[in-house]
């Protein structure tokens, strides 16, 4: 397994790269700032999301003057360091107030929060059909999703990113969340047109027992 790289490409795009894979770049990034805008529409105000990226999805929630705090989840302290130092825009957002980075898994920095989030957003690789991480596919588990649910306010909602549909991942999630469903968010990819998706469920008023 290898770390993040990123690179400057001959168009001029800048590239992320995580274990060799494609993660993303900053020519695309409609389904990023989709993610943010789906949960600041459902009225979120605290927000953890799980990936850093490039930013994209937390600058959109950011812009946003009703969201007061997010938790970022990044397991590369690598990417966290170049946004800091400027090697990757972004130190602007790392230096807002309302922002607290969780360098680790993102299962543990959600399992650390209280019960209290509006929202749980996940961007952590891509797909559970196409993992970066092989040790990614237990955060599209039921185990993990039973312990987001614990984590959401009652009316909290949970939105994965994904680069495919997945029955799975929507049985998963509607084992232990209402309203469940998948949006389709359109994309150009190298002049093609074609879909990101994002499954995103509502927290029932009673779950289970603490995850």
């Amino acid at each position: 397994m290898t770390g993040p790289t990123w690179r400057r490409r001959d168009d001029g795009a800048l590239e992320l790269r995580v274990n060799g894979v494609f993660v993303m770049d900053d020519v695309e990034t409609s389904s990023e700032v989709a993610l943010a805008r789906t949960v600041i529409e459902l009225g979120a105000r605290e927000v953890l999301v799980g990936g850093l990226g490039l930013g994209y999805t937390l600058r959109a929630l950011l812009a946003s003057p009703q969201v007061t705090r997010v938790v970022v989840a990044e397991l590369h302290p690598e990417i966290v360091d170049w946004m800091r130092t400027g090697e990757i825009p972004g130190a602007d957002l790392l230096a807002d107030g309302r922002v607290r980075v969780a360098v680790g898994d993102v299962r543990d920095a959600v399992a650390d929060q209280p019960a209290s989030l509006d929202a749980i957003v996940l961007d952590v690789d891509n797909g559970p059909d196409f993992l970066v991480h092989d040790a990614n596919a237990a955060v599209y588990g039921s185990e993990f999703i039973d312990v987001c649910a614990n984590r959401l306010r009652p009316g909290g909602h949970l939105c994965v990113w994904s680069m495919a549909a997945s029955e799975d991942l929507v049985a998963r999630l509607s084992a232990v969340l209402s309203d469940v469903r998948e949006e389709a968010v359109p994309v150009t990819l190298q002049g093609r047109a074609e879909h990101y998706w994002i499954v995103s469920g509502t927290r029932r008023d009673a779950v289970g027992a603490d995850g």
